[in-house]
């Protein structure tokens, strides 16, 4: 791994993988143990609802469950889903691979997502990718929000140069407001038509981070 200062900064879900079918059906699962909430999750619903905190996740899906309950609901899911990922995992893009490996050689590689604690790890230990990254922070391990979690990384890693890679308007607001330049992942669940450059596809990184990062 480069020991240098550059750093790509990848959001995880719609970027990294897409595991919202996977996470749509064990969140289906997990919520019909509770009455009165008990609903089917589509894939399509999770794609819109992945990249939120935990927090406000559960809060759109069970609006009228009090704190308590929710924090329940949220458990149960999140045990669920982990289980689920660890047998089968999420669908990686074209070319990620080769692409991550590429860029490793040349730049430090680092994930923040709002994701809850663990589920980094559980995207690593099924992609077999753990080695190829340098660090990485979520929401579930500091309770901040993604912009937040950008900036901490940066500084406790020493860079001097970044992107932030991400596939929706959240992750274009977060890096604003960390002081990164973004990345539009166009291939994810997103539209941010305010970015200044995009990917269409995995492979695409390789030649347009050297462009931003040299």
């Amino acid at each position: 791994m480069p020991a240098g200062a550059k750093g790509v900064i990848f959001d995880l879900d719609g970027t990294l993988w897409d595991a919202s079918a996977e996470v749509a059906a064990a969140w289906s699962r997990a919520l019909k143990g509770f009455p009165g909430i008990g609903r089917d999750v589509a894939p399509e619903e999770m794609r819109g609802l992945m990249g939120k905190t935990m927090t406000d996740i559960f809060r759109i899906l069970a609006p009228g469950a009090g704190e308590e309950l929710r924090a329940r609901i949220g458990e149960a899911c999140c045990r669920e889903e982990e289980r689920s990922l660890r047998l089968r995992g999420g669908t990686l893009f074209p070319r990620e691979a080769e692409t991550l490996a590429s860029l490793a050689r040349r730049y430090r590689l680092f994930i923040v997502s709002n994701c809850q604690s663990g589920y980094i790890e559980t995207f690593l230990d099924s992609s077999g990718f753990g080695g190829l990254f340098a660090d990485f922070e979520c929401f579930g391990d500091t309770g901040k929000r993604k912009g937040e979690n950008i900036a901490l990384l940066y500084g406790r890693n020493g860079l001097k140069k970044a992107v932030y890679v991400g596939d929706t308007r959240l992750d274009f607001e977060s890096a604003r407001s960390a002081g990164v330049p973004f990345l539009h992942a166009a291939y994810g669940y997103g539209s941010v038509p305010e970015a200044a450059r995009a990917v269409n596809a995995f492979a695409e990184l390789a030649g347009a981070l050297p462009e931003l990062l040299g």
